[in-house]
């Protein structure tokens, strides 16, 4: 099995233990008092959704994004949640019926071989992205599906550039369930996925959060293409 592989089928191992709780353990993620929902709203916001139109969830977990994402494209919009583990799925799928959304689908995929429907007007990943190994290959393949003018964005974990001992350990204590920690600093994924929205969008806005422990990107399709 290759160190992709292993990586993939560790991430589902984990969040299938992680699902049935998740909702409510993620209230404390990446620490008590997190500014979590504040950032998934920012996230949301940098989007610039508008009423009727079309955006993926990637890596969406048990939904936690959907409501803020319904919000901004009404009843009239289409939201499509795409993720890796079934049982975070199981959970999402729950929270739809509960709501009687009829405008999110669901799809089951790994991040680096879904298929983006094209013509899509956005893109979201939250507390994700960084743990693709693949992560620039999923921006590339989101970018090309967009349609003109259309948006991605990515909040998630970093390291700070100056980093603070308490920051850093913050840092390992929150990807320690996921992934090898050297091997998470040394890949450094947010430049990777910096690197490639500058490659593929226009007007890539870069923002640093909460002390650099984390970030949001985002930037649109070039309208002329």
């Amino acid at each position: 099995m290759s160190p992709v592989d292993e990586t993939r089928e560790h991430l589902i191992e984990v969040y299938r233990k992680k699902a049935k709780r998740y909702d409510m353990t993620s209230r404390l993620y990446p620490a008590p008092g997190y500014p979590q929902g504040g950032q998934r709203r920012r996230a949301v916001q940098a989007l610039r959704l508008r009423r009727g139109d079309t955006v993926v969830d990637m890596a969406c977990g048990t939904g936690l994004n959907f409501s803020l994402l319904r919000e901004a494209v009404g009843p009239e919009g289409r939201i499509v949640g795409v993720d890796l583990t079934d049982a975070m799925l199981d959970r999402a799928r729950v929270r739809i019926e509960t709501n009687s959304w009829s405008n999110v689908s669901l799809v089951q995929a790994d991040a680096a071989g879904f298929d983006f429907p094209t013509g899509m007007d956005a893109i979201l990943s939250t507390y994700a992205l960084t743990q693709v190994p693949e992560c620039r290959e999923v921006i590339a393949h989101g970018a090309a599906a967009l349609s003109a003018g259309g948006r991605w964005a990515v909040l998630d974990l970093k390291v700070p550039d100056s980093t603070p001992r308490w920051l850093a350990q913050l840092g390992v204590a929150t990807v320690r369930p996921f992934a090898s920690i050297d091997k998470w600093i040394a890949r450094r994924p947010w430049l990777a996925i910096r690197a490639a929205m500058e490659e593929t969008l226009v007007d890539v806005a870069w923002t640093e959060l909460f002390f650099g422990t984390a970030f949001l990107a985002a930037g649109s399709r070039d309208s002329g293409l």
